[in-house]
C-alpha cells in the first residue's frame, strides 16, 4: 500500500484504546512499520515520545505487527512491565482475536488450521512457507460472515510465528484480502491488506481481572466487512 505519514504527537494520542501504569494498547494504521527500517522511512515508534504521559521514557513495542496490518498493538511503559508482557505473549497467555476478510472461503463455519511454517529463503527474510520440517503453527477460526465471493473471519493465532494468519489462509485456498505476499493482493495502491488486530485479552496482573482492548474496524475494510453482514460496531 502507499506509505502512511508518520503519526503526530496528537493523532497517536488518539489512537489509545488503553493506558494503565504498566501499559499501552494503541490502535496501529495499516500501512505505517511499527520500526524504522534500514533506510528510514516513516515509522510509528518515531510517534512514541507523546505516550509518555507523564513518565521519563517513551513505551516499547511489547511484540510486533506487520506493516500491511491494523489494530490492537502493546507497549510496555517501563522496563519491568515490558519484559512482562514479552513473557506474555511468549507463552500464547495473551488471546489475539485478528479480523479478515478472505477471498472466497472455507466451507464450514468454523475449525482450525495446524501447518507448520518455514522462511521461504534466505534472500526474502521474513517471507514464510508451509514446511513441514518447520516450527509448529496453529490458527484457530471462525466465520463472522459471508457474502459473494468473500468470507468474513476471526481467526485466533494459537502461534505467534511471523506472517501465521496470512500464509495459513493462503494455504487453505482463501487468501486474505490485499495480500500481496501469499495472496492475489496488488503490489500498491488498493486494496489494502484486510487483516485487523481486533482484540486482546491480557493477563497483566495476578489479582486482576484481564485487560481487554477492542480496536474499531479499520475504514479500508468497512465495505468489504458490510458485504458481509458486518453492522458497523
Amino acid at each position: 500500500m502507499n506509505d502512511v505519514p508518520e503519526l503526530t504527537a496528537e493523532q497517536i494520542q488518539a489512537r489509545v484504546l488503553h493506558r494503565d501504569g504498566l501499559m499501552l494498547v494503541i490502535d496501529k494504521p495499516a500501512g505505517l512499520p511499527v520500526h524504522r527500517g534500514p533506510k528510514g522511512g516513516a515509522n510509528l515508534e518515531a510517534s512514541f515520545d507523546a505516550l509518555r504521559f507523564g513518565l521519563p521514557r517513551p513505551p516499547v513495542l511489547a511484540h510486533r505487527l506487520d506493516k500491511d496490518t491494523s489494530g490492537c498493538l502493546v507497549l510496555g511503559r517501563h522496563r519491568k512491565a515490558t519484559a512482562s508482557l514479552g513473557l506474555l505473549f511468549k507463552h500464547g497467555k495473551i488471546a489475539k482475536t485478528y479480523w479478515s476478510v478472505v477471498e472466497g472461503g472455507p466451507a464450514a463455519d468454523a475449525g482450525t488450521i495446524e501447518l507448520p511454517l518455514g522462511r521461504l529463503n534466505a534472500e526474502r527474510g521474513w517471507w514464510q512457507k508451509p514446511d513441514p520440517d518447520g516450527q509448529p503453527a496453529v490458527t484457530k477460526w471462525k466465520v463472522l460472515g459471508r457474502a459473494d465471493g468473500l468470507t468474513w473471519l476471526a481467526m485466533e493465532p494459537v502461534t505467534g510465528r511471523t506472517h501465521q494468519l496470512r500464509v495459513h489462509a493462503a494455504s487453505q485456498g482463501w487468501p486474505i484480502v490485499g495480500d500481496n505476499i501469499y495472496g492475489n493482493g496488488p503490489r500498491f495502491g488498493e486494496p489494502v491488506l484486510h487483516l485487523h488486530s481486533r482484540e486482546l485479552v491480557i493477563p497483566i496482573s495476578k489479582n486482576k481481572d484481564p485487560v481487554r482492548a477492542v480496536a474499531p474496524a479499520p475504514e479500508h475494510m468497512h465495505e468489504r466487512l458490510r458485504a458481509c453482514g458486518w453492522n458497523g460496531e
